[in-house]
């Protein structure tokens, strides 16, 4: 149970903070960049949201998909060092990861085949999936660089769960077009 009382601790205020485990790193460590980008990502797909909310459908994957991005950010501020905590670290587990892919199928099996590259607009509430998609392939980026570091590990779950995200928010922006008008396409050379 997570309890909230107090905001502010002063204790990250010479530039460090806790990770779940107890442990100390600095807030620019590999690991809490992660984590940051997650939590931003989340944040995005809030304001996302606010032009999504009509469609009832997608807005249940997004809030669905804001939660799992709590448990991803708990699962990366908990480092998986094999030692015994007191408490049952919360993980990313594939049943998540396979519950995107469905809602990606889902999503674009009322879309068109590409023929082109899209550009990030159209509707608001795409403009702001892409814009949400391009901060979690940032995340994922972060993910997988943490991953390759010597004693750092990131399960495979998380790491698929984030690259199916990007992925589930490129169809998602897609599919919000749909509904106001279509993709814009990228023209290539047209401004030469």
């Amino acid at each position: 149970m997570v309890v909230l009382n107090r905001i502010y601790t002063r204790t990250g205020d010479a530039g460090d903070t806790a990770l779940g485990t107890g442990e100390r790193r600095p807030k620019n460590d590999l690991r809490v960049e992660a984590y940051g980008t997650v939590d931003e990502t989340n944040a995005a797909i809030g304001i996302a949201r606010l032009s999504t909310g009509q469609d009832e459908a997608l807005d249940a994957m997004l809030a669905r998909i804001q939660n799992d991005l709590f448990d991803l950010g708990a699962d990366l501020c908990t480092p998986d060092t094999g030692e015994k905590l007191a408490y049952e670290p919360l993980r990313i587990i594939q049943s998540q990861v396979e519950r995107l892919e469905r809602e990606i199928d889902e999503l674009n099996a009322s879309l068109t085949p590409l023929r082109s590259f899209v550009l990030p607009g159209g509707s608001a509430a795409a403009a702001a999936l892409h814009l949400a998609r391009t901060i979690s392939r940032r995340a994922e980026r972060l993910m997988v660089a943490l991953s390759r570091t010597e004693g750092e590990i990131v399960s495979a779950p998380a790491l698929q769960y984030v690259n199916r995200l990007s992925d589930f928010l490129f169809v998602a922006s897609r599919f919000a077009n749909l509904k106001a008008g279509g993709d814009v396409l990228w023209t290539p050379g047209k401004n030469r």
